[in-house]
């Protein structure tokens, strides 16, 4: 009989709550300073990391082979049989790769590696889906199979106070930078659907993005209901007036917001606000 684990990373920004009511097993991302390096989540919060910005802008790295090795022997003590994680994805970091390199040393698990193509709460949306399933008695096969589903109905949708940090990170991709800078350019970026950073649109000016953020969300609820998930990075206050803005709207069956993961805020600075929606088509 199959005893199946779920498992994700620290940039699915799902609460710890979240992760123990489901069951969810926990992989965490590194934030690494000059002289030393901290457990994403774990051992440093959001607003550390926000806070020491202007001192140093840390790096992030992948889980540490330590961590991914107490994972999958914890996941053979308590006598699971099969593992699924549920990763932020690979084009964004690599954690997705080095995960499923370390799981072929555990072959008594069988496990699957999904890349999610996705971050923040749409990749927890993905993990909790498939704890769900896990729940309801479905087999190893079935959650394989309704996963690509499930990343058909999610999508995540952002703009940023500055665009230095994602340049410094790397992780800008199809993203025009320093000319938008100096113009007061706020691309609205999404994460399409080979997983990488995209501009969507541009404004000019915060008003601007936040009106055509309203937007997108608004052209998604006239084709279906959706549960909807503001995003803030060390943004409290715009994320709380944008649940104001958008609570009312119809076709909204639940609206929450949420501070993403220290991980993600190294690449994207203070004054990120998004808004990710799971979609449910009739």
């Amino acid at each position: 009989m199959e005893k199946i684990a779920i498992f994700t990373d620290s940039a699915c920004d799902l609460t710890d709550q979240e992760l123990a009511d489901h069951h969810i097993k926990f992989l965490p991302l590194q934030i690494i300073y000059k002289d030393k390096a901290f457990q994403d989540r774990v051992e440093i919060s959001p607003d550390e990391v926000y806070g020491n910005l202007e001192k140093e802008v840390p790096k992030t790295s992948l889980p540490t082979g330590t961590d991914m090795d107490a994972l999958f022997r914890s996941l053979i003590e308590e006598g699971y049989t099969h593992a699924i994680g549920v990763m932020i994805s690979g084009g964004l970091s690599g954690t997705a790769n080095s995960v499923s390199l370390m799981a072929q040393e555990y072959p008594e698990l069988t496990t699957y590696i999904y890349d999610t193509k996705n971050l923040s709460i749409s990749q927890g949306i993905m993990a909790i889906k498939a704890a769900k399933m896990v729940e309801a008695g479905a087999s190893f096969e079935a959650i394989k199979e309704a996963l690509p589903k499930e990343r058909a109905s999610v999508d995540t949708y952002y703009c940023l106070a500055t665009l230095e940090y994602l340049i410094k990170g790397g992780r800008i991709g199809k993203v025009s930078g320093t000319i938008g800078q100096m113009l007061n350019i706020k691309p609205i970026i999404y994460v399409n659907e080979e997983g990488i950073y995209v501009t969507l649109d541009k404004a000019r000016g915060t008003k601007q993005a936040y009106t055509k953020l309203v937007n997108i969300l608004k052209e998604n609820l006239e084709k279906t209901k959706c549960r909807v998930y503001v995003l803030h990075g060390g943004a409290k206050k715009e994320a709380q007036d944008m649940v104001e803005r958008i609570k009312d709207l119809p076709g909204i069956l639940s609206l929450e917001y949420r501070q993403i993961s220290p991980a993600l805020g190294v690449h994207t600075g203070r004054g990120l606000i998004g808004i990710a929606v799971e979609r449910f088509f009739k």
